[in-house]
């Protein structure tokens, strides 16, 4: 991303902003809430007016927002049905019923969304945004309406799901950020700037309870307390 120009609802969230995201890595952007995340996030995947994709990307939003009249399986293969792409949806199926296994609902094809819980819905949502293919993925706090056990699950779950796409995830939770994120940014100020890479030691996921860990959130969260 190279001198973006930032726009919300008539306020400038950034301006003249140059960015790079680590190709097949995660970046977590971490922030205090109203700085800009989203819409940073939203001018990559070319949501906001003006603004192009920054690439064939895949986008998760922050609820599972499937639709309740489809099954699992069709609200999984929901991009090919309202692109009315009869022939690459038929293609398709075959990845979307193996993504549905390997997140657990392998089973609840056929189901609608009110008969999962919480977390169900989230792992079909993911298996949803994983079956578009696509080589950017866009995800907007994607856990952080689950309790915690069910949120540490499908942040495993997603670490392994998404290894070697480029990801691009916004958070509100330094220790996700640093569980998840090869890399990791804060943003901060209006318009927002952007602090200098974050680079957690180990493979992801990593331990939440590694004391490396703990002091780095210490860390973020005394950045996010001194960018308020």
């Amino acid at each position: 991303m190279r001198s973006a120009h930032i726009v919300l609802d008539g306020h400038v969230v950034a301006e003249n902003l140059s960015l790079d995201f680590a190709g097949g890595r995660t970046t977590c952007l971490l922030g205090r809430s109203g700085v800009g995340k989203t819409s940073l996030l939203r001018h990559l995947a070319g949501l906001l007016p003006g603004t192009e994709a920054a690439g064939p990307v895949a986008y998760m939003a922050q609820r599972d927002l499937l639709l309740p009249w489809l099954s699992v399986l069709e609200n999984v293969l929901l991009g090919y049905r309202l692109r009315r792409d009869g022939a690459a949806r038929r293609a398709a199926e075959p990845r979307a019923r193996a993504l549905l296994a390997e997140v657990g609902l392998g089973a609840r094809l056929q189901d609608l969304p009110h008969t999962l819980s919480g977390g169900m819905r989230q792992r079909a949502a993911l298996a949803r945004t994983l079956c578009e293919d696509r080589g950017i993925v866009l995800m907007d706090e994607p856990f952080g309406h689950l309790d915690a056990v069910t949120r540490l699950d499908l942040q495993d779950l997603a670490a392994r799901l998404l290894q070697g796409r480029t990801v691009v995830m916004v958070t509100h939770d330094p220790l996700e950020a640093l569980r998840l994120g090869h890399e990791i940014r804060v943003l901060s100020g209006m318009p927002f700037s952007v602090g200098p890479v974050i680079a957690p030691p180990g493979a992801v996921p990593r331990d939440p309870s590694d004391a490396t860990l703990l002091a780095l959130q210490a860390r973020l969260i005394g950045e996010l307390r001194s960018g308020a």
